[in-house]
């Protein structure tokens, strides 16, 4: 690898060319500088390899403004650790004030001093790299603690299948799948390791539903319906709220797991972006599996079957962006499913 290659990847977001060749001018000759005249070019390049390192970020742009792109970078796992700047035109407080509490590090008011950008891309820049080193020696003297941490949340999650899965085999396999939908969507591996840990949590909440609602072979009632939708709260009520990672990210699937991309779900009727993307994955996961599974109140249905549900509620009830990863994975999921298949009433 030659001298630019090592440098720092900056990316400069703004709708004037004009202003993002002053930035470039400023930076390139000590990083290597990418440049986008829009959000959804953004975060194409924040998702692709090599990753910036560092973010400059406009405010002011038609369609999808700064604060709108900080959003879905910090709600994206990909992207969630890359630092932000903005540089903006806009000077108030309070505009200063919102930019930090979406997430970005830093604050430069234009027209820009090439001597505060300098300073401030390579302060942040050392932090970041220091951040990362830290989080390398964190894991590495955690590893014991994250074991057992693993070992609680599995058996949560199996003591929620106990209540309507003799096995439990549906969580090991929602899981795998789920790793491969975020796999294929370009996730870290850390992260696709915290989602597959936290997979089995989703349904905890069920701990709190009367066997008779739960296992009952017909049709809820409204009344049995309400209380069923609980569940959700449940769940996120009985994994409580913790600075952990791997806890927060099972709440989160555990709260937002039913929720529908056209906002028809619950408990919170969130739509499209507004639902965690784990728990989009894990919606598709957890409802292939079940169909395809045998269930108290229902027969398996067969993999076509299934499949043909998941591409009709491809922008009703899921993400349609991971129905089509789901499609790109489908014989590794298969491959899974016939591993892990129970002893009778799957689905062909």
């Amino acid at each position: 690898m030659n001298a630019a290659e090592e440098r720092a990847v900056v990316l400069v977001v703004d709708d004037i060319p004009e202003n993002i060749d002053v930035l470039s001018g400023i930076l390139r000759p000590n990083y290597r500088v990418k440049a986008a005249l829009n959000g959804r070019r953004a975060l194409v390049i924040a998702r692709g390899d090599p990753q910036p390192d560092i973010i400059l970020l406009d405010i002011m742009m038609p369609g999808m403004d700064g604060y709108d792109i900080c959003r879905r970078l910090k709600g994206d796992p990909r992207t969630s650790a890359i630092p932000v700047i903005f540089v903006t035109a806009k000077s108030e407080v309070e505009d200063e004030t919102l930019g930090l509490a979406l997430g970005a590090v830093d604050y430069i008011v234009k027209p820009v001093n090439p001597a505060i950008v300098t300073a401030r891309v390579r302060t942040h820049l050392a932090l970041y790299d220091q951040s990362r080193e830290l989080e390398r020696k964190v894991r590495e003297r955690t590893d014991e603690l994250v074991s057992t941490r693993l070992q609680i949340i599995r058996r949560l999650g199996r003591a929620a299948e106990f209540k309507d899965n003799e096995t439990g085999l549906h969580v090991i396999r929602m899981s795998h799948y789920s790793r491969l939908i975020a796999e294929a969507m370009g996730a870290s591996e850390r992260w696709l390791e915290l989602l597959f840990n936290a997979a089995p949590m989703h349904d905890i909440g069920k701990i709190g539903i009367p066997d008779y609602i739960l296992l009952k072979p017909g049709r809820l009632d409204e009344k049995e319906w309400e209380i069923m939708s609980r569940h959700p709260l449940y769940g996120a009520e009985i994994i409580g709220e913790h600075n952990s990672e791997l806890m927060s990210l099972s709440r989160e699937i555990a709260l937002n797991h039913h929720e529908k991309w056209d906002g028809t779900g619950y408990p919170n009727g969130h739509s499209e972006e507004q639902i965690p993307i784990a728990a989009r994955i894990v919606a598709i996961a957890d409802v292939f599996d079940a169909l395809t599974t045998a269930r108290p109140y229902k027969a398996a249905w067969s993999v076509a079957e299934a499949i043909d549900y998941i591409d009709a509620q491809k922008g009703k009830h899921f993400d349609p962006e991971l129905v089509a990863l789901f499609h790109r994975v489908l014989p590794a999921i298969l491959n899974i499913r016939e591993q892990y298949a129970e002893d009778m009433g799957v689905g062909k």
